[in-house]
């Protein structure tokens, strides 16, 4: 009998703070695509003889804002270590990290799964400061160290997860919570956010954990639960087969969706961890700590929650609106100025907003449709002063245009009409030039309701009432019947 496997995920995220300045001294934090390379350093991010740290007191900041929002518990006194190892885009040849004594541990996020609601033990949120970024071509490397010192927050997991979709779903929970919290910009393509999935694979059923490997520097969903997917069928077929597994670091290829290795995976001892002589420990007091959990926003979970409890939202509906704060922010804007329930506002953001928004790749920050006008056009779509089809015609207009939907409707004469007389002609046109529709449609075929429903709408330009056109057909077609 063959054995079952499952596996075993856990997810350490790195992510950039949002800060004006470096970890350890005053060189501005740039974007580290598009800045001109090794233009924003300095002796103490380059890693020069007797340069000396100075601790960034807002990247604390932030950093106690995460840990307060992950229900962590904070320590008023942490300790920065060097980690010590040489790679090209380590200067110094050591990390300033934490180890042993972190700003923050024991916390927690909740996740939607299959089976249910889902917790996510958090071991540890510390602080650390940022590598340069290497890059390669034509048989070079090259290295830019404007991002070398840049505030860095590792938040890890406990060996919780058990799929790549549970993985997917706790990195996106988190994503969102940072940026909710405005301490990351979320840009995975710019390197802002990166996750690191630790896989292994144990026979079903089964308590301990066997050796596992680690994921770097996977920068998109899609990259995480390819690679986890990946490593997981791969150890599986190995312990299959009857293999071992070698504990290692490996990099993932998108293009081939295989994980390759790196190096090997280096324990704790292998750093050389010790206290940074430079910093002393970092203190905090703790009115300090209260002022900022005082401080903090409505997150995700607590918006979830009451976008059903206040708005009569399905879960799933509230889920969505609330997956982005500026996407949720649009959302209550617009309600605030609608007549109309927020059920129905929400189908509009979901379906012709969220179409516009994925298609044009503008970000939600930069719509320039206001909440006002987008309002006015789902009321006079509630009200049938136009019609499905002709809101759709005006909503286009009005991201391109920035025009009020009033104006449109009036210069593109779109107004609903309900006028029997108006519609009836056209009821009556469409069966006469259909007459083989006409005869199938009284043989049984039914479903060419739908059909002269489009007819008639294209003949009045979408101006129909659709309710009046639908009765006015079904009433002229029984006719026929007789």
């Amino acid at each position: 009998m063959q054995l079952k496997y499952e596996p075993i995920i856990g997810l350490e995220v790195h992510a950039e703070l949002l800060t004006k300045s470096k970890m350890f001294c005053g060189c501005e934090v740039v974007d580290s695509i598009t800045a001109k390379p090794n233009h924003y350093i300095c002796p103490v991010c380059t890693g020069q003889p007797g340069a000396l740290p100075v601790l960034n007191k807002k990247a604390v900041e932030l950093a106690v804002c995460v840990g307060l929002a992950l229900d962590c518990k904070i320590h008023t006194e942490s300790i920065f270590a060097r980690k010590n190892y040489f790679y090209p885009d380590l200067p110094k040849g050591y990390q300033i990290s934490q180890y042993d004594q972190p700003l923050a541990i024991d916390g927690k996020i909740q996740i939607e799964t299959e089976a249910g609601i889902k917790e996510v033990r958090i071991r540890r949120v510390h602080l650390e400061e940022d590598t340069g970024k290497l890059s390669h071509a034509d048989g070079h490397s090259f290295i830019d160290y404007n991002r070398s010192g840049v505030p860095l927050l590792e938040i890890v997991t406990e060996p919780d997860l058990r799929s790549s979709e549970e993985a997917k779903a706790y990195a996106t929970k988190l994503h969102a919570i940072l940026r909710y919290l405005d301490v990351n910009s979320g840009d995975m393509e710019k390197g802002v956010i990166r996750f690191e999935a630790n896989v292994s694979v144990r026979e079903a059923g089964s308590e301990g954990l066997n050796t596992r490997t680690e994921i770097k520097n996977l920068n998109s969903f899609r990259a995480l639960v390819q690679g986890a997917d990946y490593e997981i069928k791969r150890q599986t077929e190995i312990y299959s087969r009857g293999g071992i597994i070698e504990q290692e670091t490996l990099g993932f290829n998108e293009a081939t969706g295989k994980t390759y290795s790196q190096r090997g995976k280096e324990s704790a001892h292998d750093y050389r961890y010790f206290p940074e002589p430079d910093l002393p420990p970092l203190v905090l007091d703790s009115d300090w700590i209260e002022s900022i959990r005082a401080s903090l926003p409505e997150l995700p979970e607590a918006k979830t929650k009451r976008f059903i409890a206040d708005f009569g939202l399905t879960p799933s509906e509230a889920r969505f609106l609330t997956a982005e704060l500026s996407l949720a922010d649009y959302f209550e804007r617009v309600l605030a100025k609608s007549k109309s329930p927020a059920k129905t506002v929400h189908s509009w953001i979901a379906g012709e907003f969220m179409r516009y928004v994925n298609d044009s790749g503008i970000s939600i920050e930069d719509i320039t449709l206001s909440p006002e006008s987008f309002a006015k056009l789902i009321d006079m779509t509630a009200d049938k002063v136009i019609s499905g089809n002709s809101a759709k015609v005006v909503f286009n207009e009005m991201v391109k245009n920035g025009s009020n939907p009033e104006q449109i409707v009036q210069e593109k004469g779109l107004a609903q009409v309900s006028d029997e007389s108006f519609i009836q002609d056209a009821v009556m046109k469409v069966l006469n030039d259909n007459p083989s529709e006409v005869e199938k449609y009284l043989a049984g075929k039914d479903t060419l309701l739908q059909w002269f429903m489009g007819r008639v709408a294209r003949a009045t330009k979408g101006k129909a009432d659709p309710n009046v056109a639908k009765e006015l057909l079904v009433k002229a077609l029984e006719e026929r019947r007789k």
